[in-house]
């Protein structure tokens, strides 16, 4: 079986309220990120951004358990020597609760250019109203699993991008009409005729070899001079 891979044309967004009053911190920001991620749909996939927007509301009312207020710190750096920064949480949730509750669930997203898309669709607000009544977002509780049914149907996006291209259906095809069968036509063969050509002998000339006989040389006896008596 194929492997399905999400594609653009299947992921829906839709938008969903989380209401943090009396919520753990933890657990408020593991839910978010859920959503934000899309593992509660049958088409996620760890590539591929098909999570929801999320707004979490009353961030001001958000709990930490077991004495955390006093012993976690939010740390930040200006970048020189010497310019780290600790902020108690006690401090912080006075003072930005909504940045703490942004902080949180941004800290369990992926850290990369995917994670960053996946942050742009959460929003958190310090008090219960927000400016998304327009989208129509749905309330969701803490625990409780968005309803999401059904893979995309094989086939329906090559019927999505026909419509858009706009194609019609094909034509039925006709059969075409026989045609009448052709007449032969009767050509005469020409004949030639061969050219006899007559091979010429050649008398091979016979050379005679030349035979040279040795001369044979007398050696002529050579008297020694001798001096004349004066």
């Amino acid at each position: 079986m194929k492997t399905y891979s999400p594609k653009p044309q299947d992921i829906e967004r839709r938008w969903y309220v989380l209401d943090a009053s009396g919520a753990v911190l933890g657990r408020l920001a593991s839910e978010a990120a859920a959503i934000l991620r899309g593992k509660h749909k049958p088409i996620f996939a760890p590539h591929a951004d098909t999570g929801d927007h999320v707004i979490v509301i009353n961030a001001k009312d958000v709990q930490l358990t077991g004495g955390k207020e006093a012993k976690k710190f939010a740390y930040r750096h200006s970048g020189y020597p010497g310019g780290l920064t600790a902020t108690q949480y006690t401090r912080l949730l006075a003072e930005k609760p909504a940045f703490a509750v942004e902080k949180a669930i941004k800290g369990m997203l992926p850290k990369n250019r995917l994670g960053r898309a996946m942050a742009k669709k959460l929003q958190v607000y310090t008090g219960g109203e927000h400016p998304h009544a327009a989208q129509k977002p749905e309330p969701l509780k803490l625990g409780e699993v968005p309803p999401w049914t059904g893979l995309p149907q094989p086939g329906a996006g090559s019927e999505r991008k026909a419509e858009a291209i706009g194609k019609a259906e094909p034509e039925p095809k006709t059969e075409p009409e026989p045609k009448a069968p052709a007449t032969k036509r009767t050509t005469a063969k020409k004949t030639t005729a061969k050219k006899t050509t007559a091979t010429k002998t050649t008398a091979k000339k016979v050379t005679a070899k030349r035979t040279t006989s040795k001369a044979a040389t007398a050696k002529k006896p050579t008297a020694r001079r001798t001096k004349k008596e004066a």
